[in-house]
């Protein structure tokens, strides 16, 4: 159900109680497959209620309660005003969509609002709208603008109805960069130089000219979610840029840049993308790997073992990079850090922890030692703004500046055999219709498509999009029933399947040597992205035959088949 609302204030808004859940925040443009250019801001899943908290300083957990459930939502809040200041267009498209119980993302109402961007605020009247039966959760907000790479500074305000008490909020400063406080801040994030040898290797390198990669693998965070414009103000760029001002001769000519982030997805499918999405099938040699899994990784199966085997796949490649462990921070202070820190310390590499730089000063007013407010930080629940990635950089270089004044360590010529947490897959590679093992055998059944409708990521520099595993075996409606086949020798086998949010695509049974040994749901994770399970992993090589076919019931639905990863050594 797409409505469409009023194009200026009915009446003024002055005397009516309301929160901000985003205040003067930077949006951009990104493309969208098939839609018009827009920033999608998610609110389901806790993070309108984040925003409230975090933006609005809202604390009266009844409120908070109200902003789930759809009609819940609708009670508390009867208007919804926006205000849209660009240079760059004179109008955007405002989008407001419940999300639908039956169909989660194409169901429930959708309303829509053009916005003049001339820092005046339009409002959305809720009570203007016929509203529908399928409404579940308040899903997402987006501003559609006319071209890929638009920007705006956006507030959006919720007015609430009668009875409620709604605190006014205080306008935090400008974040000091250059105060001592600040540079305190940053010294608390190393956490551990680690053996700095390789680190003091790269950055020498690159003093003296030479050719030198500096290459960031993570989820979306190093993809650069929160950043505006995603490509140039996230860590990864910013902590490059900065690499070249410092430690190059000739303005960073002779250093090369890899940012490889995917959103929602952990070290488990990071390790598979490695040889991809890194090292470019071995066109490129990086000098230096961050790592950033720490809020990614909860989902990791193995606890540990995916992280702790991309960190030997790193450290054992053979032009030996350096390695730095990086660990970022969600908005609840959340990450991993204390289940993956042991693996730094057990192989002795760098470790800079933006948690703790961060987060002991969070509840801490300027006067008491506060550098940078949680609303300066966050973009949202898990994201960091503009600001927070100038802090992670900034965390980076701090660490860089203190190898780059200490004295060589030893190189390290050999790395600890017995593992943390399972080293099994150091030597993953990846199989899809692209890549191929020899002796593998392959019958595709009812697996013939080709998926399209990938997630798209903003690699390296870029500003467009990059569809994951474009190389993919699809199941269709119209495909048949019968089974995908791989005949492999190894040691272990990871599936990578697309998650969708699309109610099309159903449920597949994976069986190993005739015996089931998972289910894939792709509805389960509710949105469009890769995800990669386990379905043996074993301490001998052998040949297994893997059968993936459509469960009892869904033979009509569509399934993907991204790829597989598999070591034999």
């Amino acid at each position: 159900m797409i409505q469409r609302g009023p194009v200026a204030p009915k009446d003024p808004t002055e005397k009516q109680k309301g929160f901000y859940i985003l205040l003067d925040t930077i949006v951009e443009a990104l493309e969208r497959k098939g839609q018009s250019p827009a920033q999608d801001i998610y609110l389901d899943c806790g993070r309108l209620m984040n925003n409230a908290k975090i933006v609005g300083d809202i604390k009266d957990q009844e409120i908070l309660d109200l902003l789930d459930k759809t009609n819940d939502f609708r009670k508390l809040v009867k208007k919804i005003g926006v205000t849209v200041s660009s240079n760059e267009t004179e109008k955007v498209n405002f989008v407001f969509h419940s999300y639908g119980k039956v169909d989660r993302y194409n169901g429930g109402t959708r309303i829509e609002m053009t916005c003049p961007c001339n820092g005046a605020e339009y409002m959305l009247d809720l009570e203007d709208y016929e509203w529908s039966e399928d409404d579940d959760v308040v899903g997402m907000m987006a501003f559609e603008f006319p071209e890929v790479g638009m920007t705006g500074k956006v507030s959006v305000k919720l007015y609430v109805a009668d009875g409620y008490d709604i605190p006014e909020i205080s306008v935090d400063p400008p974040v000091a960069f250059e105060s001592t406080a600040y540079k305190e801040m940053i010294a608390k994030s190393l956490m551990d130089e680690g053996n700095n040898y390789r680190l003091k290797k790269f950055l020498e390198k690159a003093q003296k000219g030479e050719e030198v990669t500096v290459a960031y693998i993570g989820g979306s965070i190093t993809q650069g979610a929160g950043a505006k414009p995603i490509h140039s103000e996230c860590y990864a760029a910013r902590s490059y840029e900065a690499l070249k001002e410092k430690f190059t001769p000739n303005h960073g000519a002779n250093m090369h840049y890899i940012k490889a982030g995917v959103g929602g997805t952990p070290s488990e499918l990071g390790m598979i993308r490695y040889e991809r999405d890194v090292l470019r099938d071995g066109a490129a040699q990086p000098d230096l790997v961050v790592i950033e899994f720490a809020v990614n990784d909860e989902g990791d199966e193995t606890k540990g073992a995916c992280f702790e085997s991309l960190v030997l796949k790193c450290l054992t490649s053979p032009n030996k990079p350096a390695v730095v462990l990086l660990f970022s921070v969600f908005s609840d202070d959340f990450n991993l850090q204390e289940r993956l820190s042991p693996i730094g310390m057990h192989y002795n590499v760098p470790m800079v922890s933006v948690k703790d730089a961060v987060t002991p000063q969070f509840d801490l007013v300027r006067t008491e030692g506060g550098v940078i407010s949680k609303r300066q930080y966050f973009y949202d629940i898990f994201h960091p703004t503009n600001d927070g990635h100038q802090v992670m950089a900034d965390c980076l270089i701090y660490l860089f500046e203190q190898v780059a004044a200490a004295g060589w360590d030893e190189e390290i010529t050999a790395y600890p055999t017995e593992p943390v947490k399972g080293n099994s897959f150091t030597n993953v590679h990846c199989i899809d219709r692209h890549y191929t093992l020899e002796g593998t055998e392959i019958v595709e059944g009812g697996f013939t498509a080709t998926d399209e409708v990938l997630q798209y990521v903003e690699m390296n520099e870029d500003t467009c999009g990059t569809p994951q595993f474009p190389f993919n075996w699809q199941h269709t409606p119209e495909s048949g029933s019968e089974s995908f086949k791989i005949s492999i020798e190894s040691k272990n086998l990871l599936l990578v399947f697309k998650d969708s949010g699309d109610p099309n695509f159903g449920k597949a049974c994976i069986y190993v040597d005739g015996k089931l040994a998972r289910e894939a749901e792709p509805y389960l994770n509710g949105w469009n992205h890769c995800n990669a399970i386990i379905l043996y992993d074993e301490k001998d090589c052998k040949r297994h035959e893997v059968e993936i076919k459509m469960a009892e019931g869904h033979e009509d639905k569509y399934f993907t088949i991204l790829g597989f990863g598999y070591t034999q050594d």
